[in-house]
């Protein structure tokens, strides 16, 4: 409990520290049609997160000697996509250059994963897993407490199911976001920024991969958890894809964004909460098969009602700006 209120406060102290930073150095997100919200605000508060973060690998990396390539790995790793990110928040860099420090970073941290005992296929999932997530977090970063809060939520559920350390990293992690979120929902006094939003997907991936886990089973919780962040960048990054659209730029056409729109940031992120927390309730609440079968079946089912629920989505935006073409001249205005 110490460790993690200890985080929480250690962040909620940075991320003032970060705000009265990004005021000084005119770090601030200008209201736009591409942007989720109607008032300047400063950005970069993510790195009293990262912060909290590297402090937490240095800790569990001095208390388990065993392990403490791995937590140095990760530590180099995120400061590496923490850094990136920091210098894209002062000045715009190519996205292909965010990129390739993203790669490096994953392989980095999945070269000693395999150095210190794991299997080349473990590795590769770890590889993906960092190099998506942390892409995945920066476009879902979009309205007030989104990011964070589903971080937060994730960080929970592992700490209670990782090895000692990488537990522990996912606690500090968890809190961190709890230290951060009451800046940033539900009224945003400042954003993640670059910084915070990537190196947090980092993190996410690496605690989430980090602990040894055998049965397919052990998986299936966090990948019911990632979903809503899965299918929404997934579908939408597809979509645009098709159409020729430039995907990498930034826009207003994921679900969350369409129902920001109509609700406003508060309701669709406890929403969005609501969806990831609901596979911990029923997991914790129900002694479910633990079959490679019934997993599998598991995940895809709720894949699919997900991807299903984007269509719905997307399609009453298309509907409603049909019938008020008001409305679709307007389409990229927000309610905070």
């Amino acid at each position: 409990m110490g460790w993690a209120v200890a985080f929480a406060v250690f962040t909620s102290v940075g991320t003032w520290l970060a705000r009265r930073y990004a005021l000084a150095r005119d770090l601030v997100d200008a209201p736009g049609e591409r942007r989720s919200h109607t008032l300047p605000t400063p950005r970069g508060g993510g790195a009293a997160i990262v912060a909290a973060l590297i402090v937490a690998s240095a800790v569990l990396g001095a208390r388990e000697p065993g392990n403490v390539l791995v937590f140095l790995a990760f530590g180099i790793s995120l400061i590496a996509v923490a850094a990136v990110g920091f210098v894209d928040d002062h000045r715009p860099l190519s996205p292909w250059v965010r990129l390739g420090v993203h790669i490096g970073a994953s392989a980095l941290f999945a070269v000693v994963l395999v150095a210190t005992g794991r299997t080349p296929m473990e590795a590769v999932v770890a590889f993906a897993a960092c190099v998506v997530l942390t892409n995945v977090w920066n476009f879902m970063d979009g309205i007030n407490g989104l990011a964070a809060s589903q971080a937060a939520l994730i960080g929970a559920w592992l700490c209670f199911h990782g090895s000692e350390g990488w537990g522990a990293l996912a606690l500090a992690m968890s809190a961190a976001c709890v230290g951060f979120l009451p800046f940033n929902f539900p009224k945003a006094r400042i954003f993640l920024g670059d910084v915070g939003s990537g190196a947090l997907g980092f993190a996410v991936a690496a605690a989430a991969v980090g602990p040894q886990r055998g049965a397919l089973a052990d998986h299936v919780p966090v990948l019911l958890m990632l979903a809503p962040f899965l299918i929404d960048t997934m579908l939408t990054l597809g979509r645009r894809v098709l159409r020729g659209e430039r995907w990498w730029t930034p826009h207003t056409q994921h679900a969350y964004q369409v129902c920001s729109r109509r609700w406003g940031h508060t309701r669709v992120t406890l929403a969005y909460g609501c969806w990831a927390a609901a596979p911990c309730v029923a997991v914790s609440s129900f002694r479910l098969p633990q079959s490679g079968f019934f997993s599998v079946g598991s995940v895809a089912a709720w894949y699919t009602c997900g991807a299903l629920l984007w269509l719905f989505i997307q399609a009453s935006e298309h509907r409603s700006a049909e019938m008020d073409p008001a409305d679709a001249s307007n389409r990229e205005r927000f309610t905070e």
